[in-house]
């Protein structure tokens, strides 16, 4: 009996988020991170290739959705709306804002094993998301969204952040408003972002690129664009603050060590996957 209870607890030990945190390579987010040397961080790859060592690849699907791959096979995808191509790809887990319906889906499709809502059922409370599962850690901060009927619902989304290889990767989903001291502090320092470019249905230009410049990510990947028009709006509104990058590609390949050493936007474009 002794040595099954010893077995059984070695089982739990092995199954706790300790245990699963080892297996991640711990990130920096709520640190300051050293710079990194080297610019030469974008790669042509098929979403469907074997990510690099110590890597993680972003595909920009469409919108304000993103797949997110581990070295280990894990997937993500953000602002999940039920379709991401003609694949038969179930991520292991999803997010969803529901600022609009282009930022969530009522009919998750159920053998997907993690379906986070960036809101709570009850109305203004907000959620708390900490999904470890080994590779990678899913957490969120809640703020606030604009009200059907005017207004403001307190909490009513979420950014996301990923921590896998040691990057802190952040989605800002459907963001109304520059975040507070206490919401930038939980969101720690962000490798990778991508930001809502719109000028309007999110928020104004001037505003988002405030947040851009507080947050002092390394890699600026604009979404949530439309048409080309908002995207060159928005560019032309940043003024050579920041250098810029137009692979011509919805992929992105990163690491720690290929990270740039100023903070770049990176273009990418929009592609539904497919076989």
């Amino acid at each position: 009996m002794i040595r099954l209870a010893l077995a059984a607890l070695a089982a739990h030990a092995l199954a706790s988020p300790a245990a699963a945190q080892e297996q991640r390579r711990p990130s920096h987010c709520i640190a300051v991170a050293d710079a990194a040397p080297g610019l030469e961080y974008l790669h042509k790859a098929s979403w469907q290739a074997p990510v690099p060592e110590f890597s993680v690849r972003l595909h920009y699907i469409s919108h304000a959705s993103f797949l997110i791959q581990t070295e280990g096979g894990l997937s993500a995808v953000t602002d999940f709306t039920g379709f991401i191509g003609n694949v038969p790809l179930i991520p292991d887990v999803v997010t969803m804002n529901h600022a609009h319906t282009t930022h969530w889906t009522p009919a998750p499709d159920p053998a997907i094993p993690h379906v986070l809502p960036g809101w709570s059922e009850v109305f203004g409370e907000g959620i708390d998301h900490h999904l470890d599962l080994g590779e990678m850690l899913v957490r969120n901060v809640s703020t606030d969204i604009r009200a059907t009927y005017g207004g403001v619902e307190e909490n009513g989304n979420s950014i996301f952040v990923f921590e896998v290889a040691g990057l802190c990767i952040g989605h800002l989903g459907h963001l109304h408003h520059e975040p507070n001291d206490q919401q930038y502090a939980a969101l720690g320092r962000l490798d990778v972002v991508m930001v809502p470019v719109d000028g309007g249905y999110t928020m104004e230009r001037a505003a988002m690129i405030r947040v851009i410049e507080r947050l002092k990510s390394r890699v600026i990947i604009p979404m949530h664009w439309f048409s080309g028009s908002a995207l060159s709006f928005f560019l032309d509104e940043l003024d050579g603050r920041f250098p810029v990058e137009r692979p011509g590609t919805a992929t992105l390949e990163i690491s720690l060590r290929s990270l740039p050493d100023r903070p770049t936007i990176t273009v990418l474009e929009p592609q539904l996957l497919s076989e």
